[in-house]
Order: C-alpha cells, then sequence, then structure tokens
C-alpha cells in the first residue's frame, strides 16, 4: 500500500481529562461542594459494583502483613476477560488513588493491569487508563519500563487468535478499522508519561529497539511499526538519530536480501505467468476458472505491488522514509533550511556508519539522493563529504573505494545537478589524480596493482563514468569550449601512466569513454586496451562439476549505488530527479563498428547484442596473477552501458537499457 503522509497532530490532553472529570463529576453525590471538579474527579468515590474483598488501598495494605486472599482474589477478578467498563473503570480509579501502595512487591497485580485489554473499550476507560499510567510511573518509576513496553507492543495491529484444531494459524488484524485511533492514543500515552518522567525517551530507546518486528513479518506490521516510529521521532526530536538508524539499519537487512537481479526476474516471471505465456493448456479449461486465475496473477502488477516479497517490504518501507523526509524538510511547500539541515546533519551520519561499509546495497542509499534534491546545497555538501572520504588515507581503502563508487554514480544520475558543479568535481577528482602520479612516478610501487593503488583506481573510474553520462552536456552547449575543458583536464597522462587504470576499471565504462575520447581525438584508449588483452589469459579451475573457465572482469569490484530504482513506489518519488541513461547513437561513435572476425562472432551476434555471453563458450578472464575468484562480481553494473569485450578485438556495442 502506498506510504502515508506522516502527520502528528498536537494532543490536547489536558483538556480531555478536565472534560472528562466535568462528565464524571456531575454523576456523583455525597462530595463536599467546596472540592474543585478536579479534586472530585480524583476523589470520588466508584460506583456501586459487585466486587468482594473491600477496597484496593485496604487490599494492599493487607497484603503487606501477610494476608494474600483478598489480594488473588482482586487478581482473579481483573483477570477476567468479561469484565465491564464500568467496573474496569472504577477499579482503575481506585488504583489510581492507591499508586503509593504499588511497591515492587506488587508486581505481579500491575503485571496484570498492564496487560488488559484497554484500547478496545470505551472512551471513559481509555482516559481512567491513561491518567492511571501518568500516576503510576511518577509514584513508582520502577514500571516505568514495563509502561513503555506495553504501550510499544500496540505500535502493531494486534494478533488474532484462530485455531484450526491443534494448530494455531494466529495472525494479524490487517483490516482493524480503529488502527488509527488505537495508534494515537498510544501516542499520548507516551507523552503523558513523558510529562512526568522527562526522562522516559531515553528508556524508550532500546525498547523500540527490541519490539521491532522481525523483517520476514508482513508488510502491514513493519508499515505501521515504522510509521509509529516516525511519528515519535516528531514530537522526541533527541530520538530521531536513532531511530532513523534503526529503521535505515532494517531497510539494509532487507535490501542485501533483495538482489537487483533477484526482484527483475521475478517481476518477468510474473510477468509472463500473467500473460499465459507459460501456462500450458488443459484438457477440461473452464474459462471461468481461468479467468479468475488470470486476474489473480495480474493483480500484483495492475496494482503497483512487488512480486519478490522481500521487495515489496522494501518497496513499501522506503517509500514511507521518503515521504516522512518531505513532510519533515517542507513547510507550506517550501523547504526550510534549519529543519532540512538538521535532518541531512542526522541522515549524513547514518550514511557513513551503515550504508558507506555495506557493498552493494540496491536501493536504500536513494534517501541520500532524495534528500539533496531539495537543494542544490546538500548535493554539494553530500559531494564534499565523499570527496574528504575519499582523500583521505587514514580511511581504510574500501571506504575510500567506497565514496568513489557513490560520487561517480552521484555526478552521473542526479539530474538536479547542474553541469558547472559537475565540471567543478571533474577538475577536483582529476587534480588529486596527477598528484597521485607525481607521488608515485618516483616510487618503487608504480604498477598495476588493485591492493595498492584501489582508491585510486575508484577516482578514475568515477571521472571516466562521469564523462561518459554527461559528455553531451559538456560538448552540446559550445563545442569548443567543452574540449578545451576536457583537453585541460590531462586525461591523457592518467590513461597512459603505469597505473593502467584502463585494465582495472570495469570494461563497460572503459570502451565507453575510450569510443568518447576517441571521437573528440581527446584520448587514443585502443592501444593499451588491446595490450590488455594481450595479457589476459583464460583462468581454468577445477570444480566438483568439472574443469571451468571463470573470469575476474570486475577486480575494483565495483558497484553503482545510484543504479535505476526497481521499487514501483519509491520509483515514483525519484523517477523525476533521475537522468537514465540515453542510448548513443552507434553514428556518432565510428570506433564501434571496427569490423569483428568473422569466424568468433557469426554464430553470437545476437548473444553479443542482448549483453549475452553463450553459457557453453569460454569466458576470458585475466591471469591467477590479479584477483582470486572468489572476488569477482558482475561484469556490469545493471542500468550501465554494459560492453562485452573481447580480446585482441575493437568493443562490441550492446543493446542498453536503464
Amino acid at each position: 500500500m502506498a506510504a502515508p503522509v506522516l502527520h502528528t497532530r498536537l494532543l490536547g490532553d489536558v483538556a480531555s481529562s478536565a472534560s472528562s472529570g466535568k462528565k464524571l463529576g456531575t454523576t456523583r453525590t455525597g462530595i463536599s461542594d467546596i472540592l474543585s471538579i478536579e479534586n472530585d474527579f480524583f476523589n470520588s468515590p466508584p460506583k456501586k459494583t459487585v466486587r468482594f474483598g473491600g477496597t484496593v488501598a485496604e487490599i494492599l495494605m493487607k497484603y503487606k502483613k501477610g494476608e494474600t486472599n483478598d489480594y488473588e482474589l482482586l487478581k482473579n477478578q481483573l483477570s477476567d476477560p468479561d469484565i465491564k467498563d464500568d467496573q474496569l473503570s472504577n477499579w482503575l480509579l481506585e488504583f489510581r488513588s492507591s499508586v503509593m501502595y504499588l511497591t515492587k512487591e506488587c508486581e505481579q497485580i500491575v503485571s496484570i493491569l498492564l496487560r488488559l485489554q484497554w484500547l478496545n473499550r470505551g472512551q471513559k476507560v481509555v482516559e481512567e487508563y491513561l491518567s492511571f499510567l501518568g500516576n503510576l510511573v511518577s509514584a513508582q518509576t520502577v514500571f516505568l519500563r514495563p509502561c513503555l513496553s506495553m504501550i510499544a507492543s500496540h505500535f502493531v495491529p494486534p494478533r488474532v487468535i484462530i485455531k484450526e484444531g491443534d494448530m494455531d494459524v494466529s495472525d494479524s488484524d490487517d483490516e482493524d478499522d480503529n488502527l488509527p485511533a488505537t495508534f494515537d492514543t498510544c501516542h499520548r500515552a507516551l507523552q503523558i508519561i513523558t510529562r512526568y518522567v522527562p526522562s522516559a525517551p531515553w528508556f524508550l530507546m532500546p525498547i523500540l529497539a527490541e519490539k521491532f518486528p522481525f523483517v520476514q513479518k508482513s508488510e502491514r506490521i513493519l508499515e505501521c511499526y515504522v510509521h509509529n516510529l516516525l511519528r515519535i521521532s516528531v514530537y522526541f526530536p533527541t530520538l530521531r538519530h536513532d531511530l532513523l538508524e534503526l529503521i535505515i539499519e532494517k531497510l539494509l537487512k532487507l535490501d542485501v536480501n533483495a538482489s537487483r537481479q533477484d526482484i527483475e526476474d521475478a517481476e518477468a516471471s510474473a510477468a509472463l505467468t500473467s500473460d499465459g505465456t507459460d501456462a500450458p493448456e488443459g484438457l477440461f479449461n473452464m474459462d471461468e476458472d481461468e479467468e479468475a486465475k488470470s486476474e489473480a496473477r495480474a493483480d500484483p502488477i495492475q496494482l503497483g505491488h512487488m512480486v519478490h516479497p522481500v521487495a515489496e517490504r522494501l518497496d513499501i518501507l522506503l517509500s514511507l522514509l521518503l515521504s516522512y523526509i518531505k513532510d519533515v524538510c517542507y513547510v507550506d511547500g517550501k523547504v526550510d533550511n534549519n529543519k532540512t539541515k538538521d535532518l541531512y546533519r542526522d541522515l549524513i551520519t547514518i550514511f557513513d556508519k551503515l550504508l558507506l561499509p555495506t557493498h552493494a546495497s540496491c536501493h536504500v542509499q536513494y534517501f541520500m539522493f532524495y534528500l539533496c534534491s531539495f537543494k542544490l546545497g546538500f548535493a554539494e555538501a553530500f559531494l564534499e563529504h565523499l570527496w574528504k572520504k575519499l582523500q583521505d588515507p587514514n580511511n581504510p581503502a574500501i571506504i575510500r573505494q567506497a565514496a568513489g563508487n557513490y560520487i561517480g554514480s552521484f555526478l552521473a544520475r542526479a539530474k538536479y545537478i547542474p553541469l558547472i558543479t559537475v565540471k567543478s568535481c571533474l577538475d577536483l577528482l582529476v587534480n588529486w589524480l596527477h598528484m597521485y602520479l607525481n607521488n608515485q612516478d618516483s616510487g618503487t610501487k608504480s604498477f598495476c596493482d588493485v591492493a595498492l593503488h584501489g582508491p585510486f583506481y575508484s577516482a578514475c573510474q568515477a571521472v571516466f563514468y562521469s564523462i561518459v553520462f554527461r559528455h553531451k552536456q559538456l560538448l552540446g552547449g559550445n563545442l569548443k569550449e567543452g574540449l578545451q575543458f576536457l583537453q585541460n583536464l590531462n586525461l591523457e597522462r592518467i590513461v597512459m601512466s603505469q597505473l593502467n587504470p584502463l585494465k582495472i576499471c570495469l570494461p563497460s565504462v572503459v570502451n565507453f569513454f575510450a569510443a568518447i575520447t576517441s571521437q573528440y581525438q581527446l584520448v587514443f584508449c585502443y592501444t593499451i586496451i588491446e595490450r590488455n588483452n594481450r595479457q589476459m589469459l583464460p583462468v581454468i579451475r577445477n570444480t566438483a562439476g568439472g574443469d571451468s573457465v571463470q573470469t575476474c572482469t570486475n577486480p575494483l569490484d565495483t558497484f553503482f549505488p545510484f543504479d535505476p530504482c526497481v521499487l514501483k513506489r519509491s520509483k515514483k518519488l525519484i523517477d523525476p530527479i533521475y537522468q537514465v541513461w540515453e542510448d548513443m547513437n552507434i553514428e556518432e561513435l565510428p570506433e564501434f563498428k571496427k569490423p569483428i572476425k568473422k569466424e568468433i562472432m557469426e554464430d553470437e551476434d545476437d548473444d553479443f547484442l542482448k549483453g549475452e555471453v553463450p553459457l557453453n563458450d569460454p569466458v576470458i578472464g585475466i591471469t591467477p596473477s590479479s584477483l582470486d575468484s572468489h572476488f569477482r562480481s558482475p561484469s556490469s553494473s545493471v542500468g550501465s552501458p554494459p560492453v562485452l569485450y573481447l580480446p585482441q578485438q575493437s568493443p562490441v556495442l550492446s543493446r542498453i537499457c536503464d
């Protein structure tokens, strides 16, 4: 379901309590006229109901003296599932005035009170219960955690007990129409408790983390819980950072368990099934049955739902988070700079802690992409932050390389980044690369090695990738000025250096970069590419199934964080600010039309045009001296220009799909 826009209404707890007090006060007699209405509400005796054992205060005092009979009777009466609203209201009124006796020794009866089903009762019971909670935590702070835990447990739909024979098939009541009112009451309860115990939010945070539903729970349960956590962050701003970190951590667990390829395969399979292309024709097919099945199969696609179950949960929660970000940053339709800055600070620290060290997450990082679209200043701040990570030698190499991946992908895909910012970033990156080469020229480590120069290669790939995506903008307005800018970058020195970045970067990126720079006579890469190919040899490995040929076309283990979003709900928010890959015209790049040996290509033309490798054909890899097989990654990133590479041959242009 679509993520609802979050709004937290201001709660008039005092007013509602006073009005309730007036109503109750008018129905009671025997109280001195000089008492105020509020005192009347707190001190008036309960209505007469059938009960045993005396008043609550008497029972608790007897219990402290060792007399337990009435105490046990009281526990049984409170545990009665058929207890009426009036009777429960009277009990709560008495307990409110006896909270000084509810010490640690009375933990059992407090536990029963906290397990009462109070949310689905009349308004009078709800108000009495909220007042009881406030009195209890103010007088007996030992019960603060149990009260907070009870409230947090109501942030998901209640369970419906269903028995089928000896099997318990209980599940959450997702169709409960009272859920919004229930959640409102729970948030009121939290605010009432915090009014009495200001430190309550700090006790609440670990409880919320503990109560977070397992990520395999239903979409509705996860959505309700995350929605309520985001609401808490509005009226408890001190908890916002921790709450967002908790939510994003859970999203990341979903993300790494739903690869882009798995999601696309599931969608493609569902599309085929809904079309009926893989359904065998039966002998006794009934038209009605076939029609019903076809509609059932088509529903997820027609309704904008994800077929992949993990992707469906991720899509719902990510779209909810993106909606929350917009709600916080926009006030009256305009970006509020101060609120957006505060949120940016929270999210960038979470990004550093969770996202940067995580390899190949597909979608969660889009919360930064979306936030940066609100104002150019935030996009530039994000780029500067990544740049500092990349150039800082004190950071681990894996973090520096990840920062390079983010810079390249962000510059290429963020439609809202103007050309002048792209040029500034390219200048910054290329100057750093030249300085890096200056330091290596006289050293003993000036040779091609991923382990030694990983951040350098990552920065090179960011430059190549950005030029591939942005070359039309760089050269489109004023060709002479654009060419002058690219010539001033002196890319030839980087490409021709002994560190040989063309050998390490992704072949798909290298081939397009080579074609573009060759067309405009900026850099001639093909001599180096062909020399690198001559050094490539097949890597034969013995496996349980026999000998196999393996390859490592991605020694950097590169991924592009902002490849196309395939989550249907989140995609609607991302698409307007997203730069899609524009197919390149073959006529524009004559280098792609170099002849390929006929004997190699005649049988595999179709597969190569689809960007695929025939399953039974040997795959060319680099020599064993590079990286071992367990460092392998896919040869190209989804959404990036996939070009198949053949040794000693020119690149082959394959169909580009975004």
